[in-house]
């Protein structure tokens, strides 16, 4: 039996070594260390959380989990939850989240002057 897992995402590859350094040194500091070994975790703005996302306040803080490598970056587009393997508020980020995380990225990249 064969599982294939597919994972709507932003992806960055072709990360400098001196990149990947900067990147993981910043992650550290404003969000902590890694849970699971590469994977970060990014919380997710609460004026953008979707009505059923804010009704389940015990599920908070919803996340985007980051994995960052030595030479990519990968942002999964699934809102998921730290406190549960599984709830009906973990979903796909609608367009305003999507666009919140690439935001979001895309501005930590310009502030560490990384060109990509």
């Amino acid at each position: 039996m064969v599982f294939i897992f597919v994972m709507k995402q932003y992806f960055i590859d072709g990360l400098d070594p001196r990149d990947y350094l900067k990147l993981k040194r910043f992650f550290k500091k404003h969000f902590g260390d890694p849970a699971l070994g590469s994977i970060y975790w990014i919380e997710l703005d609460k004026n953008i959380l979707s009505p059923l996302q804010k009704e389940h306040k015990s599920c908070s803080p919803h996340v985007f989990a980051i994995d960052l490598n030595k030479n990519s970056l990968s942002c999964e587009f699934l809102v998921r939850i730290k406190s549960n393997i599984k709830c009906d508020c973990m979903s796909y980020a609608d367009t305003k989240q999507r666009e919140w995380l690439m935001t979001k990225i895309d501005g930590i990249l310009d502030k560490l002057e990384i060109s990509i």
